[in-house]
């Protein structure tokens, strides 16, 4: 009953916690179960205190230990301003994945193959886990790709897209996988909307974002993960054709007949 540390008779049988268990440690198993089926993803803020109180028919002095027990082990973290969000192993290794694919073009190549496999998957995943919402969002995102005076803009379409598609595929380990490499791909996405990427090309790459809508909206998973990897790999194969005219004008003499 709400207001003391017990949980309510009207809980479903398999969810009212032993008696040997604590009710706070019920509460923190109960908020990892909507970690783990994607409910809560990386970045996400918590309902506060009361709200989860009343949601789980709890006293909120059990809602409180149970957020600083996820705290301690790393599931959650404090917001400044009050109140708790979802992490994930972001950080330092975002950061040194980063520097790496600064640092060597191979490492970015690396980077694109690996999303172009995980994105096809995740492509195909949608197809079969998608709610017609979920499907109906992915449209909206990428309607508002294609519209005028989006610039400085299209790169957050951009994300928006690939988290609409992560979104839809309902796995919290690919949520978690993205949460963790969020940087690099946010810079990624930066540079796919600039000159000299960019150059004639958004009408390409929008093209490129509708056929894996379409293919999802048709429940098509054969042609939505074939749809990602052949996005994925124009950028991949974009990469190499800049990066290989970049060495031919650092070359001496470079653009002097011979």
């Amino acid at each position: 009953m709400k207001g003391h540390d017990t949980v309510s008779d009207t809980e479903e049988p398999h969810h009212v916690p032993a008696s040997s268990q604590r009710i706070s440690e019920w509460v923190a198993e109960r908020i990892l179960e909507r970690i783990a089926r994607g409910e809560l993803v990386p970045g996400e803020r918590l309902p506060g205190e009361r709200q989860l109180a009343e949601q789980l028919h709890v006293s909120r002095v059990s809602v409180r230990a149970a957020l600083q027990k996820l705290k301690t082990q790393g599931f959650l973290t404090a917001v400044q301003g009050g109140g708790t969000r979802v992490v994930s192993s972001a950080g330092a290794m975002d950061g040194a994945l980063t520097e790496m694919v600064r640092v060597k073009h191979g490492n970015l190549c690396d980077l694109v193959e690996i999303r172009q496999a995980l994105e096809s998957w995740a492509a195909r995943r949608a197809t079969e886990r998608a709610s017609q919402e979920q499907i109906d969002h992915i449209g909206r995102v990428l309607a508002a790709m294609g519209e005028t005076g989006r610039d400085g803009k299209q790169a957050a379409d951009d994300m928006d897209f690939h988290l609409a598609v992560a979104q839809a595929a309902g796995s919290p380990v690919y949520l978690h996988l993205l949460a963790t490499i969020r940087d690099i791909l946010g810079q990624m996405m930066e540079y796919h909307h600039t000159e000299p990427f960019a150059l004639g090309k958004e009408a390409l790459m929008i093209d490129h974002h509708r056929a894996i809508y379409e293919a999802i909206k048709r429940r098509d998973a054969d042609a939505a993960a074939a749809a990602a990897a052949d996005h994925l790999g124009w950028v991949l194969d974009r990469y190499n054709d800049l990066s290989r005219k970049a060495e031919d004008l650092s070359r001496p003499n470079a653009g002097t007949p011979p």
